[in-house]
């Protein structure tokens, strides 16, 4: 598989107070200090920073973060994008030193995602220290997942399978609304892929955590906090992941859950015409 797994999310947005208290108080990441500039850092497990939040204009995703084996693999990948007429640019030093990792390459899916390549994470052997959450869910699996849109969900999904070689998990949603989940390790979906209009953007995250006591917990801090509920609890018919939803301050769908499926390797893909077995009733989002 030419991609180990989601490494990082890094994103833009006009209220880094708000997302103190979601990243750190909610999700229970664990904050640490940055010296380039003001934005906030979260360490979930033993790598650098999994979610940077910088503070821009508009809020967006600025990259999603695909970690590689080694620094041939990632030359090699980048010149199989580039023959797709993919522009792809290298990370400068100043910037692989700010992401802590050795080096990277960076491009645009065919969505308009803005999508990083990385390799050798830079370890600091200082143990995370998570407030409020027993464990995260990561080590050969990553960070979680991602769902991703562009114009043409087809033309991502066969960029991911074809180009990136994901694997094809499943698909929902039927031939006008299909939306294709892929892996690129063992855990049952990397990423999701689907059509909306206008340029690429990120909908939706999701955290996994190492015990049910931890998404109860997670559950309860969310009343206390006041971050509005998206679905309720329920359990996935694709990856059993028993989980909720909240709205994020620029109101991603963000998921915590635990349990999620490991797959190994590739399988026959199927289509789901559930998303849930129970649960996951959905809120719409506060006004």
């Amino acid at each position: 598989m030419p991609i180990h797994s989601l490494g990082y999310v890094r994103l833009d947005s006009t209220d880094l107070e708000a997302w103190k208290t979601f990243a750190g108080d909610f999700l229970g990441l664990m904050p640490v200090a940055g010296e380039e500039d003001e934005s906030l850092r979260y360490r979930m497990d033993d790598y650098p920073a999994r979610m940077v939040v910088s503070r821009g204009s508009e809020s967006k995703m600025t990259a999603l973060g695909l970690e590689v084996l080694n620094e041939r693999d990632m030359r090699r990948i980048a010149g199989e994008v580039a023959s797709t007429g993919i522009k792809v640019v290298e990370g400068s030093d100043a910037e692989s030193d700010e992401r802590r990792v050795t080096g990277f390459v960076r491009f645009d899916d065919p969505g308009g995602n803005p999508i990083e390549l990385f390799y050798g994470p830079i370890l600091d052997h200082v143990p995370v220290r998570l407030p409020t959450v027993s464990a995260f869910v990561t080590g050969d699996m990553g960070m979680g997942h991602a769902i991703v849109t562009g114009e043409n969900g087809r033309a991502l999904k066969e960029f991911y399978t074809d180009v990136l070689g994901f694997y094809e998990r499943n698909t929902m949603g039927g031939r006008d609304r299909t939306v294709w989940f892929l892996s690129s390790n063992d855990r049952h979906h990397t990423l999701g892929v689907t059509s909306a209009p206008g340029p690429g953007r990120l909908i939706h995250l999701m955290f996994e955590a190492a015990g049910l006591d931890d998404v109860g917990l997670a559950l309860d801090r969310a009343e206390k906090l006041g971050v509005p509920l998206m679905n309720t609890l329920g359990k996935h018919t694709n990856d059993h992941m028993v989980s909720f939803y909240v709205y994020s301050p620029e109101r991603y769908a963000i998921e915590f859950g635990f349990d999620g499926l490991r797959v190994e390797g590739e399988q026959p893909t199927y289509e789901i015409t559930e998303g849930a077995f129970w649960g996951h009733k959905f809120t719409p989002p506060p006004a």
